[in-house]
């Protein structure tokens, strides 16, 4: 695969289209180094697979001579930065952004080469602007282009409240550019219109505009959202071997494509190689376990690897009914009469969520048992007793205490 092939691997929008070809041109005809930007404002202390999916990207440009830019937002993280959602993001305190700099620098050693990058904090040219200067800034942008942005549109159209600072946020993240006259401005899809605001305040600036590199955003472990700390669906940079390869293994099978793609260093053809065995039928745990052990070498070893894997399969796999991890239920927590209570509204009520017919389905096929007898009698009457053990389905275990 050569170079640009290599750039261009599951980057998910470039802009302009053919804007790579142009830097990466312009930059030999200069003989010089292209300037790669990537900021990232320390809101939270942990680095994720989602954050390594655009950091693996940095690497490539690393590896083949460019300048690689880490821009810490700790002006702008104490401004708060709209999230996407229906509301701004909290402000952080001074010694918060510090302390989260710290540990995100400390954590980006494991993936780039740390002591090759630069390393810049915007607060150096931020908190120096006077106030003449943020409104000759503002001027540059106008308020229509600011409702381009699909969440300040959507808000707008809601009548959900915009605070001012946050729409002045792209335009600081696009002077940002300006500053360290970056060439390409690397990110997320969630950061397509804040990036681009980058190469609109460059033009006005009278320099050659930065491209836009975007990588797709990483869903986390429920198969649905982004991962992302705040809602508990992360793989953590920093996670234990067992830890990593535990999660792992719990993502859906849907996500199986995702994650090989995104978070693995396979070849393209090795990638291609272990599409091809899932779509042939072959057990999506076995395809799991080789995206697991891959994670798990890029972030400690592959020894490590190989030893999470057998702490699975002696731990969870290998295991019969008597041996499992129960989780434990008070009994007061059981709605019952007498300590007794029918099998149906027994798994109701710790299945909490699932309906009745479904849970019903599970009985009568024989997926649930107490201590370790079947149980295919809906309404079967079950005696409550300290250490009952019971599975429903078959992931699924309680014991009551």
């Amino acid at each position: 695969m050569d170079n640009i092939s290599k750039l261009k691997e599951n980057v998910a929008i470039t802009l302009p289209e053919n804007g790579l070809e142009e830097k990466l041109k312009q930059a030999h005809q200069e003989n010089r180094k292209l300037i790669i930007k990537l900021g990232f404002d320390p809101t939270a202390p942990d680095l994720h697979l989602g954050h390594a999916v655009v950091l693996k990207k940095l690497k490539q440009f690393q590896d083949m001579g460019h300048q690689i830019v880490i821009l810490v937002g700790s002006f702008t993280a104490r401004i708060g930065d709209p999230t996407g959602k229906n509301k701004s993001r909290k402000p952080l305190s001074v010694a918060d952004v510090q302390h989260n700099a710290e540990t995100y620098l400390n954590q980006l050693s494991q993936i780039i080469d740390v002591e090759k990058a630069e390393i810049v904090f915007n607060s150096d040219w931020l908190d120096a602007l006077s106030f003449s200067e943020v409104i000759q800034l503002l001027s540059k942008v106008t308020v229509a282009q600011l409702m381009h942005r699909n969440d300040f549109n959507k808000r707008f159209t809601e009548n959900t409240p915009i605070a001012m600072h946050e729409l002045v946020y792209p335009i600081l993240q696009g002077y940002d550019s300006v500053k360290i006259k970056a060439d390409i401005e690397m990110g997320g899809t969630d950061q397509l219109f804040n990036c681009t605001m980058g190469r609109q305040l460059q033009e006005t600036f009278e320099m050659n505009p930065q491209i836009v590199m975007c990588m797709p955003l990483l869903r986390g472990l429920d198969g649905k959202e982004k991962m992302s700390k705040s809602l508990n669906n992360i793989i953590g940079l920093t996670d234990e071997p067992n830890e990593m390869f535990g999660k792992t293994m719990s993502i859906p099978d849907s996500l199986i494509s995702e994650f090989l793609d995104l978070t693995t260093d396979f070849s393209v053809e090795e990638k291609k190689w272990i599409d091809e065995r899932l779509e042939a039928g072959e057990n999506p745990m076995n395809i799991k376990k080789i995206i697991a052990k891959n994670i798990i070498s890029q972030y400690h070893n592959p020894e490590e690897a190989e030893q999470a894997e057998e702490f699975f399969v002696n731990q969870f796999q290998n295991k019969n009914f008597e041996e499992k991890a129960f989780e434990p239920v008070l009994i007061s927590e059981i709605v019952a009469e007498n300590n007794a209570i029918s099998l149906l509204d027994l798994c109701i009520q710790l299945k909490n969520g699932e309906s009745k017919s479904a849970i019903r389905r599970l009985i009568e096929s024989g997926a649930v048992q107490i201590n370790d007898e079947k149980i295919t009698e809906p309404a079967e009457n079950i005696e409550l007793k300290k250490h009952t053990k019971i599975k429903i389905g078959k992931r699924v275990f309680f014991e009551l205490v």
